[in-house]
């Protein structure tokens, strides 16, 4: 492992012979949808079961589990990564951990995962995320201390949420401001989001290659309560991506209005959806997949994260992406596959044109402006496609990244083992 910091560029590090051996998500579902209801707990112990099974690696061999909530939104929300591993199978007596880096949480649980590895606190380890947004509530704060008559005040803690008060703005006049910047159109961004739309149309077979089934289910863990997962009437079982919309077209995009700012660009149409979800994926040694006989997805090769400019926070993968092509030495062309979040078209569309990247080689099979984005999964979801389309399609380097709040960016880049 050598790690790499410059206060310039950011931090990163290469690692040594880590590696992503498979994993699962559930479909996403859309704002107040299907799963709406579901806590993110469940859904996570859903990706997670699933992750173990498809890697081969039983439960009672995890040494560490690593797991994320952005949107704290259930009773026992605190216990979130211990109650995932508990009711996934993994021994009481293995620790877990949560961490958090907003929108790059995601990439920050698998990261986190190799570098507890390569400290040789752990050979094998169960990472992901889990979000619902449709349950972020509606709160007031400081009602434990009083509030005057009239003074008692509601906020939409999700809405809320998506402003950065550092920059006095929501995250998507961040994306205006980018769009400015960048000599971008209302046009760039709506023939984007068309083809984001058209590709998650389009890959169905593959999207569902990823995915675990969420079901009505009683999740039971030794000497514990139990956890009774309940979807709607007359729904058995939730598999797919709910925020697709297969007949979008530009007439429809072009007659939407102007979401953040009264003259912009960036419209509901363009921009990332709000969803519910959970991703994971298991992280393994060498020793432990040669032990084990294990058939990783993929080498994790090395990863970065830097900091930018709050008021333009959506340009952060572009010195992420950067920094890693340095430190890894993996160039440009040399990679197959980009996957960069859609949390606006803008900035994703900036990104694109300053890194100088391939639009065949970006997003390939669709992106958040059409499955949406859970946060703290997302991350989870997009390094774990990846992976499957880099066997998919015999690609040897493939690199994940995205924006995050606040002003940062983060970047992985995997290696196809068997390329």
């Amino acid at each position: 492992m050598q790690g790499f910091h410059d206060p310039q560029k950011g931090i990163g590090i290469v690692f040594d012979q880590i590696y992503l051996v498979n994993g699962a998500r559930t479909g996403f579902g859309k704002l107040a949808g299907t799963i709406a209801k579901v806590s993110p707990t469940d859904l996570g112990i859903f990706a997670a079961k699933g992750a173990m099974e498809r890697s081969g690696i039983s439960p009672t061999t995890i040494d560490q589990v690593i797991f994320s909530n952005l949107t704290q939104v259930s009773a026992d929300a605190y216990y979130l990564p211990r109650h995932v591993g508990l009711y996934s199978g993994v021994p009481e007596q293995v620790p877990a951990l949560l961490v958090q880096r907003l929108c790059g949480t995601g990439f920050e649980v698998i990261v986190t995962a190799a570098e507890q590895i390569t400290l040789g606190k752990a050979d094998r380890v169960l990472a992901g995320a889990a979000e619902n947004m449709s349950l972020s509530p509606t709160l007031s704060f400081g009602l434990r201390m009083g509030h005057g008559l009239g003074q008692v005040l509601f906020l939409d803690f999700l809405a809320e949420s998506l402003k950065d008060s550092a920059t006095g703005g929501h995250m998507g006049c961040t994306s205006e401001r980018i769009v400015r910047e960048h000599g971008l159109t209302r046009a760039d961004l709506d023939e984007y989001a068309l083809l984001s739309q058209q590709r998650a149309a389009a890959s169905e077979s593959q999207r569902l290659e990823e995915m675990v089934a969420v079901v009505p289910t009683v999740f039971e863990a030794p000497n514990l309560n139990s956890r009774k997962v309940r979807l709607p009437r007359r729904v058995d079982a939730f598999m797919t991506d709910e925020h697709i919309r297969a007949n979008t077209t530009p007439e429809g995009l072009a007659k939407l209005r102007p979401a953040f700012e009264a003259d912009g660009v960036q419209t509901a149409g363009n921009s990332s959806g709000i969803v519910d979800g959970a991703a994971a994926v298991t992280v393994a040694s060498q020793a432990a997949v040669e032990a084990d006989g294990l058939q990783p997805l993929a080498r994790i090769v090395g990863a970065t994260a830097v900091g930018v400019d709050p008021r333009v926070m959506g340009i952060g993968p572009i010195p992420a992406i950067e920094h890693l092509w340095e430190i890894t030495g993996i160039g440009r062309d040399q990679v197959g596959l980009y996957e960069i979040n859609e949390a606006f078209a803008g900035q994703c569309v900036a990104c694109e044109k300053a890194l100088g990247l391939d639009r065949n080689k970006l997003n390939t099979l669709g992106g958040a402006i059409a499955l949406g984005h859970p946060l703290a999964a997302t991350g989870t979801r997009l390094t774990y496609s990846l992976a499957l389309q880099m066997k998919r399609n015999g690609v040897k380097y493939g690199i994940a990244s995205a924006c995050v709040g606040g002003g940062q960016g983060v970047a992985l880049l995997l290696e196809n083992p068997a390329v």
